[in-house]
C-alpha cells in the first residue's frame, strides 16, 4: 500500500474515518508492532488492502475494513508481556474485541473476523470469507513489515558489490 493512499479513498473513509479519529485507535501509534513499523500502521495496512479484496471479491468490504483496522487493538508490547492463561496469539484478539466494542457497535461478522484472525497460530477457523481475507492480509503485512528492511539493506548491499565489481 503506498503510503497514505486510503486517505483519498471515499468509500474505506466513509467506512473507517470515525474509527480513525478516535483516541483510542491513534494510540496504537505508540506501539511498535513488527520492529519497523507501529501497529496503527500495521492495522490501517490491513485494513485498507482487506478492505480493497473484499470490495473486489463483493464481500462485506465495510465489515472488513473496520474489522481490519480493530484487530490488534491492544495496549502492551507482545513481545514482552506474559499470559498465565493463554498465549498472546489467543488473547489479544479478545482484548481487541472488548476496546473495539468501548468505541463502537461491532456486528457478529466483525467479531468473528477480529477473533479468528490468529487462525494457524490458533484453531479455531473464521466462520466467514472476509475473515480469512483478513487472516491473510495480517500473515502477508507482517511479513512485509519484518522483511522490507531486510530487503532494502540486501539490495543496497548488491548494489554496492556491482559498483565495486565495475
Amino acid at each position: 500500500m503506498k503510503k497514505d493512499s486510503y486517505l483519498d479513498d471515499e468509500l474505506y473513509m466513509s467506512y473507517v474515518g470515525d474509527l480513525l479519529a478516535k483516541p483510542e485507535v491513534q494510540r496504537l501509534s505508540e506501539y511498535t508492532q513488527h520492529h519497523f513499523s507501529t501497529r496503527l500502521e500495521h492495522s490501517i495496512s490491513v485494513s485498507y488492502d482487506s478492505y480493497r479484496i473484499a470490495k473486489k471479491l463483493h464481500l462485506n468490504a465495510k465489515a472488513t475494513a473496520r474489522a481490519g483496522l480493530l484487530h490488534d487493538l491492544f495496549y502492551y508490547d507482545w513481545r514482552t508481556t506474559k499470559f498465565d492463561r493463554g498465549t498472546h496469539a489467543w488473547i489479544h484478539p479478545r482484548i481487541a474485541v472488548r476496546n473495539a466494542e468501548k468505541l463502537t457497535t461491532l456486528s457478529d461478522l466483525e467479531k468473528d473476523i477480529i477473533i479468528k484472525h490468529m487462525w494457524g497460530a490458533t484453531i479455531a477457523p473464521p466462520k466467514y470469507p472476509e475473515g480469512y481475507i483478513v487472516t491473510m492480509v495480517d500473515k502477508y503485512e507482517a511479513t512485509s513489515e519484518v522483511s522490507s528492511p531486510v530487503k532494502n539493506k540486501s539490495k543496497r548491499g548488491f548494489q554496492q558489490l556491482i559498483a565495486i565489481l565495475k
